[in-house]
């Protein structure tokens, strides 16, 4: 929703071309339709947006957004000439709409990807983001010559100390915490702060690792 807004300034105020826009992802579609439902309610939104929505902006609708639901529509994506935008997630290139964009457009110097969100290690979007000269989508080799870039600040997670906080209130009814998401370098670090900060039991579990609960 942010990438939507801040896409809606930069059209209005002409600092980027007028050029097509396409929300390729039917979770990102019906989440939109959500936002709009309570455009309104301040619980949701910062003032800026609510201001701006009050004088008329429609923050989620500007020239040249097109919002794809079926795969028919993200199909005939294909068929419109460039310059065009194509916003398409799917946990760091792993599955999803995202891959068929990539398997057509990786190949081409004149296009470009851009990674807002966490790649993890060995995932395919880490991959491409490392610098990797051909990546395998759908069992092919396909060259990676776009241009390739990233943009941190805009990923959902909670950092290191947004996850103390959160588990702050509930250390007292507790018993022990299991760390199963992100890479070692990072997980390790949380594990001690977590064991030293807030004195409760701390685990990294391995691949397959079975536990009793």
């Amino acid at each position: 929703m942010l990438l939507l807004f801040e896409l809606n300034d930069l059209v209005e105020n002409g600092r980027i071309p007028k050029v097509p826009v396409f929300i390729d992802s039917p979770l990102a579609i019906k989440i939109t339709s959500v936002y709009k439902k309570y455009s309104q309610d301040a619980d949701y939104f910062d003032q800026e947006a609510l201001n701006a929505m009050r004088k008329g902006d429609a923050i989620f609708d500007f020239p040249g957004l097109k919002l794809t639901l079926t795969t028919e529509q993200s199909k005939e994506i294909n068929a419109v000439p460039p310059p065009k935008i194509i916003i398409a997630g799917a946990g760091m290139s792993q599955g999803g709409r995202i891959l068929h964009h990539e398997s057509r457009y990786l190949s081409d110097s004149k296009n470009a990807i851009l990674f807002i969100g966490y790649q993890a290690k060995d995932s395919l979007g880490r991959q491409i983001l490392d610098g990797a000269k051909s990546v395998k989508i759908f069992g092919q080799e396909v060259a990676v010559r776009c241009r390739v870039k990233s943009i941190s600040g805009y990923s959902a997670h909670a950092d290191q100390p947004k996850l103390l906080d959160w588990l702050s209130p509930m250390r007292l009814n507790l018993k022990k915490v299991f760390i199963v998401q992100g890479e070692e370098e990072q997980m390790t670090p949380l594990a001690v702060k977590i064991r030293d900060e807030l004195a409760l039991e701390t685990a990294i579990p391995m691949m397959g690792e079975k536990i009793m609960l």
